[in-house]
């Protein structure tokens, strides 16, 4: 039986929940979600899980040692004293990477130096011999976390942060991370069963992440290397075991569609999905969405239109303006999602939201907004909405009554 140990799953602003939902899912332990991450426990089986399953984490840390400590010298001090002969050898290389939260560790800089200094003295002491800093490919990424004064020593298992899935081989301008669109969908409650349509694609992000949760693809198995497979301990059967299994896939039977004004942005988006090996299931073409015409009803559909950054005030209002106007005239019986920045712009759709989710785009602080697309008044889309809640309730009730199954 293998050990379980503690582990911390990272993730972005906003998705923490999310990706708390994950970590149950998959079967780990003493979930406990922190700011921008989540802890939990589990074996090493459930970290090669983590890392090929998780859509919304960033990356898997493997927590070796915590201690306090009020000055970089007392840090220096405590990470000599680990055992670093049971994770590298004096040929090994390593990488440092620190994330600081305090008053008195002011440069997390200084901190990495420190922490390097204190790694390379430890080898340097017994055998004469040091490993090398290798920024990009170490044989161990070690992460360093300072929250005032409690340090954390942990080991990176993921190594290149988990949103970078693999697929992607070119971008459009400021594409949304895949991480986020993944965590967005899933917030939707995307699961398949349903057409979905991007009027806005980019490069693709969200046709690929919806597609992949669609037929239950794990996001990781893209990647061509995770950090973990240079550890001592690494299981390469186990490990190959897990990444072959494809029991878990299952079937989409509706399709999704996304466009895009840009020739550009087409082209970048069909090479992401040739490279997603997703043809299939998602069909692109190039037509602004005042153009478009409706390729689905009650689908869900979702984009992340531009903000305004590279847009004039005029231009972004126009924009914005032809959204709203295709949700209402075209899409009746869908659900849009839209994320944006542009609180101002927003209000330009002309829809009253059922949802807002404030979301972190990069580092920009934005609204993830809900419309429910009907024909008719609101007021009259609701009473019918409750009409039908009524019934459903009243029906579940009279069966239950009779020992019968409702219709």
């Amino acid at each position: 039986m293998l050990q379980e140990y503690t582990m911390i799953a990272k993730t972005f602003k906003g998705l923490e929940g999310v990706l708390a939902d994950e970590l149950l899912h998959l079967g780990a332990n003493n979930i406990q979600i922190q700011r921008r991450a989540v802890q939990f426990t589990g074996d090493k089986s459930l970290m090669y899980k983590a890392n090929l399953w998780l859509r919304t984490a960033s990356r898997i840390l493997k927590p070796i040692a915590t201690f306090q400590a009020r000055d970089a010298d007392e840090v220096y001090d405590r990470i000599k004293e680990l055992d670093w002969e049971k994770y590298i050898s004096c040929n090994s290389s390593i990488a440092i990477d620190s994330t600081v939260y305090s008053d008195i560790f002011r440069h997390s800089r200084y901190v990495t130096y420190r922490v390097k200094d204190a790694i390379v003295d430890f080898f340097m002491e017994r055998f004469g011999k040091r490993p090398n800093v290798k920024l990009n490919g170490p044989d161990l990424y070690i992460n360093i976390h300072i929250a005032q004064t409690t340090v954390t020593v942990s080991l990176d298992s993921s190594g290149e942060s988990l949103h970078k899935r693999g697929w992607r081989s070119e971008q459009t301008e400021a594409p949304i991370n895949e991480a986020l669109a993944a965590g967005m969908l899933l917030m939707t409650g995307w699961n398949g069963h349903s057409d979905l349509i991007d009027p806005m694609c980019g490069s693709g992000t969200f046709l690929i992440e919806a597609a992949m949760i669609a037929l239950n693809i794990p996001p990781g198995i893209y990647r061509d290397k995770f950090a973990f497979e240079k550890w001592n301990d690494f299981d390469s059967e186990l490990f190959e075991t897990l990444y072959n299994d494809e029991s878990d896939n299952r079937e989409f039977r509706y399709h999704i569609f996304g466009s895009d004004s840009s020739y550009y942005a087409v082209k970048v988006a069909e090479k992401n999905v040739k490279n997603a090996g997703l043809q299939h299931y998602i069909t692109l073409q190039q037509v602004a969405i005042q153009e478009l015409k409706p390729q689905s009803q009650n689908a869900l559909i979702i984009t992340n239109p531009p903000y305004g950054e590279r847009l004039e005030p005029k231009n972004i209002s126009q924009l914005y303006d032809n959204i709203g106007t295709a949700l209402k005239h075209k899409f009746s019986g869908s659900t849009a999602w839209i994320i944006s920045s542009n609180k101002e712009a927003l209000k330009r759709i002309g829809l009253k939201p059922s949802k807002k989710i404030p979301l972190l785009n990069g580092d920009l602080d934005c609204l993830f907004v809900k419309y429910e697309l009907f024909t008719g008044e609101h007021k009259d889309y609701k009473r019918n909405k409750r009409n039908i809640a009524t019934k459903q309730t009243f029906d579940t009730t009279l069966c239950e009554h009779y020992g019968r199954t409702a219709d």
